[in-house]
């Protein structure tokens, strides 16, 4: 990504610019939102991205339009910031299907560099997964089809291209895709956009005093570097703590850790309970309560609030550094209230059905060793800074097989693991069975220094023999430093 000022009618205030349509019409002049943007119902000073609506074309099939665009954003208090983002001058629209729908996504960059749009956490064909391979150049168009194969989630969308996903990530392309189902359990829970069902999006990246988003080593440790936390996109430390008041009595945050290497921690300020439905990769069989909620970057949970009139329930996030240095302290994210009267009645006992693997005899098991030679970040011992370096270092399994991966950390440094294509179990960390949400379905977790992580995945329904997926560390500093392979899921 080229930084560079932006038409004046792309720059946006930071409590402006995702309150819906309005604000992405100044000075007679759109960024080419091609279907309308719903906006939320609730009020208060949370900003909320806009619910973009797809069309229905005549197989059925759901099209969604996004464009991604330079512009310029407000982050720090009056410094200009070059920023990016899908539909708009940074982030974007938040997208919502459901399970068994088809749906195409036509992607346009508008950028003036080569980018993707990787569906993380997506269980989709690795030829419309958005990795290194599915590139579109500046100018061009890419238009990936596919059926949302999986039961409820919270997924994301950002770019993926080889070298640069730190950089476009940091400056700002990264938006929500919800996936709902016709379960009880998903019915059980809040699922109307903007009036009971709302998106955190919590950033902690660098920034230079100048307004430059930095995405490097270099950047993270120079010293004139801070590290603001935004909520949707606005600075809490300037514009202050979000307000969301409701009519409902119960709300469900879906919440991304959308920083480039920084670990956040939710919890309240009271240090109640909360109840995770959630993982990152499907609910949870049983409602859960929790008094922190740690998310690596790239990792998302689902959690709800029960709130009534005269109650105020206060999230606060605790930033610890995940890369070579990052953003520290807590901060307040969202303050709720709610001119309900009535409790919200109890969540059912089970929200979703939990079947552990078989790993008795797992058809293949692998090292995933991670290390790294100063800033340039290994996989088995091999830099994937190249497709060419990734496919000759990469796993090879097919379709229908169950696999057994140790993953081994022999840095002093904190990784993001991330699977492409199917979500995994966590077996044991550092020899001990996990609890809670990672004792269930994921696709990105903690990887902690020298540690030792065993997890296991079956690889269904999808298979190619030329496009593979990708592992790698979600940390993006690290991605891009080479710390990514790729997986071929052959036919056999």
């Amino acid at each position: 990504m080229t930084e560079r000022s932006a038409p004046a009618h792309t720059a946006l205030s930071r409590r402006g610019f995702l309150r819906g349509i309005s604000a992405l019409a100044v000075a007679g002049a759109s960024l080419r939102f091609a279907a309308p943007a719903r906006a939320a119902t609730a009020s208060g000073t949370l900003t909320i991205p806009p619910l973009l609506e797809s069309t229905t074309d005549s197989s059925g099939t759901k099209v969604f339009k996004l464009s991604m665009e330079s512009g310029t954003t407000e982050i720090l208090s009056g410094v200009t910031s070059a920023t990016c983002g899908f539909n708009q001058a940074f982030l974007g629209p938040v997208l919502k299907v459901n399970q068994g729908d088809t749906v195409q996504m036509d992607i346009t960059n508008n950028l003036d560099d080569v980018s993707t749009v990787h569906w993380h956490g997506a269980h989709i064909p690795p030829s419309v997964d958005g990795g290194p391979q599915n590139t579109i150049d500046a100018g061009g168009t890419f238009s990936p089809s596919f059926e949302i194969n999986q039961a409820a989630c919270t997924l994301w969308f950002h770019p993926h291209a080889l070298g640069t996903t730190a950089e476009q990530v940091a400056s700002g392309l990264a938006g929500m895709l919800i996936v709902d189902d016709d379960t009880d359990g998903a019915a059980a829970l809040p699922s109307t956009y903007g009036t009971d069902q709302f998106p955190l999006i919590v950033q902690s990246n660098p920034v230079s005093t100048a307004g430059a988003l930095l995405f490097t080593t270099a950047g993270e440790t120079a010293s004139t570097t801070s590290f603001p936390l935004l909520v949707n996109g606005s600075n809490v430390g300037v514009d202050g703590t979000p307000t969301l008041a409701v009519d409902v009595s119960r709300v469900r945050f879906h919440v991304l850790n959308a920083s480039i290497a920084d670990i956040i921690t939710v919890t309240r300020s009271d240090g109640a309970a909360f109840t995770q439905v959630a993982t990152d990769a499907a609910l949870l069989s049983a409602p859960l309560a929790v008094t922190r909620l740690q998310l690596v970057a790239g990792e998302r949970a689902e959690i709800c609030i029960d709130v009534t009139s005269g109650d105020s329930v206060t999230l606060q996030a605790t930033v610890t550094a995940g890369g070579a240095r990052g953003g520290s302290g807590t901060s307040a994210i969202v303050t709720l209230t709610s001119s309900a009267t009535a409790a919200a009645d109890e969540l059912p006992s089970s929200l979703a059905t939990f079947t552990a693997l078989d790993v008795s005899s797992p058809d293949a098991t692998r090292t995933i060793a991670l290390s790294n030679r100063g800033n340039s970040m290994l996989i088995n011992g091999v830099a994937g800074t190249t497709m060419a370096a990734m496919e000759a270092a990469g796993i090879m399994t097919t379709l229908g097989a169950t696999e057994v991966w140790t993953i081994t950390n022999a840095t002093g440094l904190t990784h993001s693991f991330h699977l492409h294509d199917v979500p995994f179990q966590v077996l044991t960390v550092n020899g001990v069975a996990p609890t809670g949400g990672y004792a269930e379905w994921k696709d990105t977790i903690l990887i902690a220094p020298q540690s030792t992580n065993v997890i296991a995945m079956q690889f269904t329904d999808y298979a190619d023999n030329t496009f593979g997926y990708m592992l790698h560390c979600h940390n993006t500093v690290h991605e891009d430093e080479g710390m990514m392979t790729m997986l071929m899921v052959m036919t056999g």
